[in-house]
């Protein structure tokens, strides 16, 4: 009886063995034909013409040093900047976010707002903490500046219960952070 169990066991061992064989194959086969794919379709990227493999190289230099350029804020609003640039660029800044205040659009302020103090007060804090509704006007008297700080000190308009038009001084705090001008809250 053993006899007959081990012949049995390795005729079944040899059919198993043959299918599986066949299959690698095709296995090894399909991949061959990937590879292939893949090689053609990679080989129009890098043809061994100098000029295709010097534009390989360059293109994608120069994107990346876009991307970066775009990251640091090169082009944009630095520290290094001329005061009257950072000066005109905080101004318009300013006016710009108590516009959006005054429209009562408290979202599009918030966005003003440095990333370090989006990331300490989420928009429904601000949105609490901010009264619509009672600003008219606002005026920017003057913007100073040092490095990639500025001080703005603004005249606002506003209504508060009987009183109808009351103009008081206002004192923000900007930086230069980048490549824009944030407002910088203080709580």
């Amino acid at each position: 009886m053993k006899f007959e169990m081990a012949t049995l066991y390795s005729g079944f061992a040899a059919r198993r063995a043959q299918v599986a064989y066949a299959f690698a194959d095709r296995r090894a086969e399909r991949g061959a034909s990937i590879k292939a794919m893949f090689c053609d379709v990679f080989g129009h990227f890098h043809r061994t013409v100098v000029a295709k493999r010097r534009h390989s190289v360059i293109v994608p230099a120069i994107a990346m040093a876009l991307l970066l350029g775009g990251c640091a804020g090169v082009g944009g609003l630095s520290a290094d900047a001329p005061a009257a640039v950072k000066r005109d660029a905080v101004a318009a800044r300013a006016q710009a976010r108590w516009e959006r205040l005054i429209q009562r659009d408290l979202a599009g302020a918030y966005e003003y707002m440095s990333p370090a103090s989006r990331a300490t007060m989420p928009l429904d804090l601000y949105k609490a903490k901010h009264k619509v509704g009672l600003y008219r006007s606002v005026k920017v008297d003057d913007v100073n500046c040092e490095a990639d700080t500025c001080t703005v000190k603004l005249s606002l308009t506003y209504d508060y219960k009987r009183f109808k038009g009351v103009t008081t001084p206002l004192t923000e705090k900007w930086i230069i952070s980048q490549g824009q001008a944030w407002f910088v809250d203080r709580g």
